[in-house]
């Protein structure tokens, strides 16, 4: 155990600050592990950061384990050699087109009019979210309490310390395939890490970009990753709905390829380095030079018609996020607008596109809300706004174990001793959804390897 780590066990202050938290994102076009830790002023502090091409993930969801358990690997090999931690456990997200969310609502009926309602209540309450019969092969991935109802007295966020017989609140259920999780699991188990929590990714990336006055004001975060496009409304405080559109950045790579009849590797170099989601922004007599094809003529490209392509396909995309905002009944709520966060929001003008196709105001979300500090500035980019999320919800839950080991750049290399595997947060809170579904899915695992 180093100096640090020691150290934490002082007080529960210096212990709160030497808490170190690791977040994995598993997307479609990239692996990102980010190794982060809270500062004695409550700021997220990014201590390194891995990355990785993701190769065996189709729209969110694994289509091929031992690519991806290697992609998993590189990645976390990159975020311990840059933040100097031994990583063992890791905050996981998860998104793709299986994805579903509902509402629902639950009542439980008290014994006694004088006590209080306490949190074991409340817990009592999502427990029983959780038995709710789902289709086959479905499973209860989050349970999110939205408004208490005590003995018909509605519209309460906190009813803990009410007196009341009758507590009733409406849940926002998020659901998920039950294969696409365990694929999830086996690869991050088969990579050697411990899966400490499993997340939405649209969730996340909501921690890590929106304010709080912006979640009370209402607010439409639009993540726009590699496969797939996450919807998160929020209106109140409140999650209020989610959604997960199976188009992203890959999408529009494959029209440039196919249009321009080009490689698909400069296809993406096309789009990243002169890509725009407005076309009037660029001129006709704007060209790019694409090299030939072993000797073959270097083929010139405009740069209005690249942008023709990707607006065509960002257009669709948009469309489908104004279908989900109009579905969610919140449209004519949203004061803040829509946020654009994501790999897919780093494409010139695609503010300017949002506000003239929406009529919503528009920004771009960058995961710097709550961080204090970071290695560099490319850690706080758009793109790298879910794996930041993953950290901030794993510090939020944390039970005050380490999901690292600490090592000091100028210390000398010890030998290496053998880590004990951290007991899972399944087994230790109660409170937690997400916890829950890890505790059937080792339980799963475990009679398995029996």
């Amino acid at each position: 155990m180093t100096r640090d780590t020691i150290a934490g066990q002082d007080s529960g202050t210096q212990k709160m600050a030497n808490e170190i938290i690791v977040g994995l994102d598993i997307g479609t076009t990239k692996i990102a592990c980010i190794v982060g830790k809270r500062n004695e002023f409550g700021k997220i502090e990014i201590l390194g950061m891995g990355k990785s091409e993701s190769i065996g993930v189709t729209r969110g969801v694994v289509s091929n384990i031992e690519k991806t358990v290697n992609s998993i690997r590189a990645a976390v090999e990159q975020a311990e050699a840059a933040s100097h931690v031994k990583i063992r456990s890791v905050n996981v997200g998860i998104a793709g087109q299986h994805i579903k969310s509902l509402q629902f609502t639950g009542m439980r009926t008290r014994r006694s009019l004088d006590e209080e309602i306490t949190r074991q209540d409340i817990d009592a309450l999502i427990d029983d979210m959780f038995k709710l019969n789902m289709l086959p092969g479905e499973e209860i991935i989050h349970a999110l309490p939205q408004e208490y109802t005590v003995d018909q007295e509605g519209g309460i966020k906190d009813p803990i310390g009410m007196c009341g017989v009758r507590l009733q609140a409406n849940f926002h259920i998020i659901t998920g395939q039950v294969t696409a999780i365990r694929n999830i699991y086996k690869c991050v188990t088969k990579a050697g890490l411990v899966v400490e929590d499993i997340t939405l990714e649209p969730l996340a990336s909501s921690e890590a970009v929106l304010s709080s006055e912006e979640k009370e004001a209402g607010i439409a975060l639009v993540d726009i990753g590699g496969g797939t496009t996450d919807i998160a409304i929020f209106q109140d405080g409140i999650i209020r709905h989610t959604a997960v559109i199976p188009f992203g950045g890959n999408v529009i790579t494959d029209d440039i390829r196919q249009g321009c009849t080009i490689m698909r590797n400069q296809a993406e170099q096309l789009k990243v380095k002169f890509g725009s989601a407005l076309a009037m922004e660029n001129k006709e007599t704007d060209l790019v030079v694409i090299p030939g094809l072993r000797g073959r003529e270097p083929k010139e490209i405009s740069l209005r018609t690249l942008s023709h392509i990707i607006q065509a396909r960002m257009e669709e995309i948009l469309e489908h996020v104004q279908y989900e905002i109009r579905n969610s009944g919140y449209e004519k709520q949203l004061i803040g607008g829509i946020v654009l966060t994501g790999g897919g929001a780093q494409l010139k003008h695609m503010k300017q596109l949002v506000e003239y196709m929406t009529g919503m105001d528009c920004r771009i979300g960058q995961p710097n809300e709550h961080v204090g500090k970071a290695p560099n500035e490319n850690m706080l980019v758009p793109a790298m706004s879910t794996g930041v999320g993953l950290v901030i919800c794993g510090l939020q839950n944390a039970p005050g174990q380490s999901a690292a080991s600490t090592a000091s750049p100028n210390q000398e290399t010890q030998p290496e001793q053998p880590i004990q595997e951290p007991v899972s947060r399944a087994r230790n809170r109660d409170e937690k959804g997400p916890s829950r579904f890890l505790a059937k899915l080792k339980e799963f695992f475990e009679a398995e390897d029996e």
